[in-house]
């Protein structure tokens, strides 16, 4: 017993779980057809058992009266010689109540069968005598009873000579309101089935109908969501009930949001402001520090010089981080430096030679070929800087750092990559977010580098992207600005590249640009002191 209880709170678990997962308007239509059912059904079985009570009745009622009627009509008109009974001849006027279709009439003289209604003539269509039927007399003299598929009434009959008794015997078969009663059973199911249907097709109508303004508010809600606008307008139903009052809730909420937003975003923009601004003061003190700490460092000597020298560092990659805080700022800011032409290739050029110092254990692998954009050069600079940076920074000594530049379908490409060990790659989904580092240098690094190329490229209508090295090892990164189309194009010279020279950059730039010309392939030690050279 306790199995089969916990069988029944199972299934009725699964079906109501089963039904809260359908969608509303299918459970007010559901809802709707089950209450409809319910009432036809109990209606039709109230409906079905007065019916057949009351078929049943008037059927038992119409034998009866049958019978008595024939009674009537054949009471003491019979005359029995001993040998036969003239049914033949005894004419009997009876109504067509009385002489239903398939009636079985027989009159018995105790144990003997004397006639049948073939031998009654009865007013209208008479059955046809049946032999398999009523071949022996009633069990009863007088009354009523089902046998063999008929209803059957008993009446005693007076024959002539009076001291003579017959049983007569009428009976109708009930397969008549049977089939009656199987019709109106089959008309009432059919009007269960077809309302239940008919409610559950209304009420999806209905549920639908009353759904709409949902609709209406979802649409919307998804607008938003799409635009991120929440000041766009949200459809009020014309009914003041609760779905009117959930869109006057909503409006109010957004409008709330939008409003807090608002107020984040100018006090991000203040933020911002006073980011820039403050970075941009700061460079000036910082120049002068640098300056005195320069000098003390060439004045001072033994543990002070030593002392001025570790300030110094600090000093210079403050100045460091103070500059990328500002190019950072400039950027959120909308601070869009003066842009000019600027060949990417003079750019990679001075970047891999200010690199050159700290590079010796790499093999930089440098081919600069003409690409004029529309940019801001220092910022560029910092740009190609940083990437160059990360991949002597992030990869043991020994390891290759390719570099090149190229003009490919309107696009000016800047391309950097290493045979390191690469980026791992849960974090090369963010390496392009602020403050993000691998680790792998040691905690030098601010974790802005890849943040502000990613700042440079968007300021510039560009675009940066981590793709995968063709030999599947290493790290590649991908630069794409659109070229300066109002340049003038310089035709290229040299042996392994083409440098092009927009003639702002004095004979230290053409020396830097015949290097980077003149050698492709050298180390970072040899950049710095042909830099230094020139």
């Amino acid at each position: 017993m306790a199995s089969l209880g916990s069988y029944i709170r199972s299934a009725a678990r699964a079906t109501f779980s089963a039904y809260k997962s359908l969608p509303i308007r299918w459970r007010l239509a559901g809802g709707s057809a089950a209450l409809t059912f319910v009432i036809l059904a109990s209606f039709a079985s109230i409906v079905g058992v007065l019916t057949t009570r009351q078929v049943r009745g008037q059927f038992n009622d119409e034998v009866r009266s049958a019978a008595d009627q024939l009674q009537q009509g054949l009471n003491g008109k019979l005359h029995y010689n001993g040998l036969n009974l003239n049914c033949k001849s005894t004419t009997v006027h009876l109504n067509d109540y009385a002489t239903a279709e398939h009636a079985q009439i027989r009159i018995f003289d105790h144990d003997e069968l004397l006639c049948t209604q073939d031998q009654v003539r009865l007013k209208g269509a008479k059955a046809p005598f049946d032999t398999r039927l009523f071949k022996t007399p009633p069990d009863v003299n007088v009354g009523s009873f089902t046998s063999d598929g008929y209803r059957v009434a008993v009446r005693s009959l007076a024959i002539q000579p009076i001291d003579n008794d017959a049983e007569l015997l009428y009976a109708r078969p009930l397969s008549d309101v049977d089939h009656t009663l199987a019709r109106v059973q089959f008309f009432l199911v059919l009007g269960v089935v077809g309302g239940t249907i008919l409610a559950l097709l209304a009420g999806l109508a209905t549920a639908q109908r009353a759904t709409r303004p949902i609709v209406e508010l979802t649409l919307a809600a998804r607008e938003i969501e799409r635009t991120r606008d929440p000041s766009l307008h949200i459809p009020h139903p014309e009914a003041s009930d609760e779905i009117a009052e959930l869109a006057s809730t909503l409006e109010g909420m957004l409008g709330a949001l939008d409003a807090s937003r608002g107020e984040t975003e100018a006090m991000l923009d203040r933020q911002r402001e006073f980011v820039a601004d403050a970075s941009h003061e700061l460079r000036t003190p910082l120049t002068s520090v640098l300056a005195n700490l320069e000098l003390l460092t060439e004045e001072l000597s033994g543990e002070q010089a030593e002392t001025a020298e570790a300030a110094l560092r600090s000093t210079r990659r403050m100045r460091r981080l103070v500059g990328d805080l500002l190019l950072l700022a400039r950027a959120d800011a909308k601070r869009v430096q003066p842009h000019w032409p600027t060949d990417l290739a003079d750019v990679l050029t001075e970047a891999a030679a200010e690199l050159g110092p700290v590079a010796d254990d790499h093999e930089l692998i440098i081919d600069a070929n003409h690409a004029v954009v529309a940019g801001a050069r220092d910022d560029l600079h910092r740009l190609v800087l940083n990437l160059l940076e990360n991949a002597v920074r992030h990869t043991p000594s020994g390891t290759n750092v390719r570099a090149s530049t190229s003009a490919r379908d309107g696009e000016a490409v800047l391309v950097v990559e290493d045979d390191g060990p690469g980026i791992p790659p849960e974090l090369g989904r963010r390496v392009f977010e602020r403050f993000v580092r691998s680790g792998r240098d040691g905690g030098r690094g601010s974790g802005l580098g890849l943040a502000i190329v990613s700042a440079v490229a968007e300021s510039h209508d560009g675009s940066v992207a981590l793709e995968q090295p063709a030999d599947g090892t290493g790290t590649r990164f991908v630069i794409r600005i659109p070229l300066d189309r109002s340049a003038e194009v310089v035709q290229p010279h040299g042996a392994n590249g083409t440098n092009g020279t927009n003639g702002t950059n004095g004979a230290g730039d053409a020396d830097e640009r015949a290097v980077a010309a003149q050698t492709s392939t050298t180390t970072g030690s040899t950049i710095g002191r042909r830099r230094r050279r020139s």
